[in-house]
Parts: C-alpha cells; structure tokens; sequence
C-alpha cells in the first residue's frame, strides 16, 4: 500500500480497514485473516496484527478461530451510539465555551467558513469531513479528556450514515444552521446556550440518522 508511512503503518492500517468496516466494503459476517489482508493491503503481518487486535477492541470485528469475523455497525449499535452522543456532546460544548481561547474561535470559525465552502459547492464528502472536523474540534477543545476519547471514536463510526443523511441538502443546509448556532454560542461566551444549541444538533441528527439507517 503505497500511501502507507513506516512510521505509523499500523495507525494507517487501523484507520484504513475501520474506514471501509463502516462504510461496508467489508460486510458484516465476512472472515478477514492476516495473509488476506497482507496481499490486499501490500503491508506485513506485524502493522495488521496490531490494527486487528485494535479493531477487536472498538467492537468491529471478533475472533472466530478461522480469522476475524466482521461485526460493523449494527443499527442497535447507532442507536446506542446516538443515545449516548445525545447525553453527552452537548458537555463537550459547555467545557468548550468554558475553556475557549481565541486561538480555538478561529479555529472554529475556519471550520465553519469551510462547510460553508463545500456547500456550496455541493461536495458532499469534503463537507462530512468538515462535520467531523467540527464537532472533533469542539472535543478538544472542552480539555475534558474522558469526553474526547468517547466521542471522537463514536463520530468515527457514525461516517457512513452521517454522509448518507447529507446527500440531502435540505438537510445538510439545515446542519450547517446549526453549526453556526453552536459557534456563534461558544464565540459569545455562553456555555449553557452552547450546550443547548448543540443538545438540539444531536437530537436532529439521531432522527436523521435513525430515518436513514
């Protein structure tokens, strides 16, 4: 696998199989071993051990025996997922808009400017990187460790329904509104009005979701 860096080859591997888990190249019962995945992938059996056993860890495989067998997303695990982010991003908000710095407003604000960009421009996958971008921002920049390492690998596994749900723009136009709700309340210093604004993001975008799933 060209693309591929010796330094974090097994992160690259990890993120490269969980990315086509979620988005179903690899289907849900399907056996994945380590020379399959040496002769797709082009890497050695060390970086794919390492990214198996991690994929074992987030629940997206299991060991069969007779190699890994995929477990992906189920739609009782989005639904779990949503329910969670529904009780807690709005938190990561609150300590956002507690902790910011100008630094972290432009920063948002660039993010922001960028969905804009690729809206209208109508590039449906830069814009859900850019939702991704967002809302892993916003994490970060709360400083409470414990919400970022359980959000940011719930808006991983989220990717493929939170694009499907943006292919519609009516949609997609009414989430950027909402972003920028959420911005303009951590710009303004707010974090109670923070903290609603993105509890009503989360909750619009479980109902979507959940339509799509």
């Amino acid at each position: 696998m060209k693309s591929f860096h010796t330094a974090s080859l097994a992160d690259q591997v990890f993120e490269k199989l969980e990315n086509d888990i979620i988005h179903g190249v690899y289907s849900r019962g399907e056996i994945l071993t380590e020379l399959k995945l040496v002769e797709q992938l082009g890497v050695s059996r060390t970086p794919i051990r390492e990214a198996l056993r991690r994929l074992e860890q987030e629940r997206l495989i299991e060991e069969s025996g007779k190699g890994s067998v995929v477990l992906g997303i189920t739609a009782d695990d989005l639904l779990d997922i949503m329910n969670i982010r529904e009780k807690i991003e709005g938190l990561s908000a609150y300590y956002a808009c507690v902790n910011m710095t100008q630094e972290g407003i432009k920063e948002l604000e660039h993010i922001v400017d960028l969905q804009d960009f690729y809206f209208s421009k109508w590039d449906v996958e830069r814009l859900r990187e850019a939702d991704d971008m967002f809302h892993d921002a916003i994490c970060e920049l709360s400083r409470r460790n414990v919400l970022r390492d359980t959000l940011v690998p719930l808006h991983r596994k989220t990717r493929r329904y939170r694009k499907t749900a943006m292919q519609e723009q009516d949609r997609a136009k009414n989430s950027l509104k909402e972003h920028h709700a959420i911005f303009e309340a951590l710009r303004s210093g707010d974090p109670d009005k923070a903290k609603a604004a993105m509890d009503y993001h989360i909750q619009r975008v479980k109902e979507n979701m959940l339509k799509e799933r």
